[in-house]
């Protein structure tokens, strides 16, 4: 055999070579982002459940007060029921804001009940709550970043092939807070008298 084709083999070898343990070490990686992503929703998805489990014995402390609006507990329940329903990031985002709404509301109209307020469940309750609201917050803003890195992975290149051959080119969805968790809450105290 030739020399020269030798050589010319080998390097068409070699090349070879590299370029599958090039697709090899993308593709892990990309998996390696899918899987951070996926781990990310999943501690969201724990403190979003944790929070619709404080719910109902929420709404029991607040139900022993007659007087107290039963449309803001039907709105906390039925955003409860939405959050346990959910079953993607949007879905769930858009009952987080919903829950996160009519807490808020919750929470402002117990304002105007001292007895209630003076209520050592309701306290700790909202303190549960609280506690939780930053669990969310960490939990949300670390899978959004997981998201960012997935998503910048797949678009740039060399990423943007191997995850469209790998069927991997489809962008996570971010979790984001809706207009009504950004605006003021505004409680009307005018049917409680």
């Amino acid at each position: 055999m030739d020399p020269i084709f030798l050589i010319v083999l080998g390097a068409i070898g070699l090349i070879a070579v590299v370029i599958v343990l090039f697709f090899i070490v993308m593709f892990n990686a990309l998996i390696a982002l899918q899987k951070k992503v996926e781990n990310a929703w999943a501690q969201i998805d724990v403190q979003l459940k944790r929070r619709a489990d404080l719910i109902p014995n929420l709404i029991e402390t607040v139900k022993g007060y007659a007087r107290f609006e039963k449309s803001v507990l039907v709105q906390v329940t039925e955003a409860r029921t939405g959050i346990m329903q959910a079953t993607n990031p949007k879905e769930s985002a858009k009952a987080n804001n919903m829950l996160s709404s009519a807490l808020k509301t919750l929470f402002a109209v117990a304002e105007s009940y001292p007895q209630l307020r003076a209520n050592e469940n309701f306290l700790k309750l909202q303190e549960e709550f609280s506690t939780t609201e930053n669990k969310i917050a960490y939990a949300r803003q670390f899978y959004n970043d997981m998201v960012m890195e997935f998503n910048t992975a797949i678009a740039q290149f060399p990423g943007n092939i191997v995850a469209g051959i790998f069927g991997m080119s489809k962008p996570k969805e971010f979790f984001e807070i809706g207009e009504a968790e950004k605006a003021p809450v505004k409680a009307d105290f005018s049917d409680l008298k």
